[in-house]
């Protein structure tokens, strides 16, 4: 696949499903992935029941890249999503993404929160779980100082995402 401007894009194959949460959460212990509070709140729900394994597609793009250059909602980030030819990840694809991303880069600072989407964080596009502003919305991937993360994250309706920010789709 080729991007409009010309750059080769990489799409990562990857298996979703197949696995309980606790295969998943020792999967991911036993690859020393950290997870905050939010992902093993995410890792509670019903969706990591299990169900059979699939493969699926991977690619990413920043919210800029979708044409929305002044950023947006994460409900607008989807929409134009789909618009340009990429749909939402299955909701427990995070877990599987972060285990089959090893190599991604390290994070420009280690600021761990900060009321604002991460620098150098990967986030999982996929319906939200719940539409309690509370409850995590989804996932992210991260490396800070060279630890890999599997972070869940939460914002509102309102929340801007910077035309920076990075989203993993699947290609339609």
């Amino acid at each position: 696949m080729r991007r409009r401007d010309g750059d080769e894009t990489r799409v990562l194959r990857l298996n979703v499903g197949g696995s309980t949460r606790t295969e998943l959460r020792t999967e991911l212990g036993s690859r020393g992935i950290l997870l905050n509070a939010y992902a093993d709140m995410l890792l509670d729900h019903t969706v990591f029941d299990p169900r059979a394994q699939e493969e699926i597609n991977i690619i990413e793009r920043n919210v800029g890249e979708l044409g929305l250059r002044t950023g947006a909602t994460l409900l607008e980030i989807f929409a134009v999503a789909r618009e340009r030819g990429f749909a939402l990840c299955t909701p427990d694809t995070g877990p599987y993404l972060r285990l089959a991303m090893a190599s991604q880069a390290n994070a420009p600072d280690s600021v761990l929160s900060a009321g604002r989407s991460p620098a150098g964080a990967l986030k999982v596009a996929s319906a939200p779980f719940s539409d309690d502003v509370a409850f995590p919305k989804g996932f992210y991937l991260r490396v800070v100082d060279g630890q890999q993360w599997l972070r869940g994250f939460r914002c509102d309706h309102e929340y801007l995402f910077s035309p920076e920010d990075r989203f993993a789709f699947q290609p339609l």
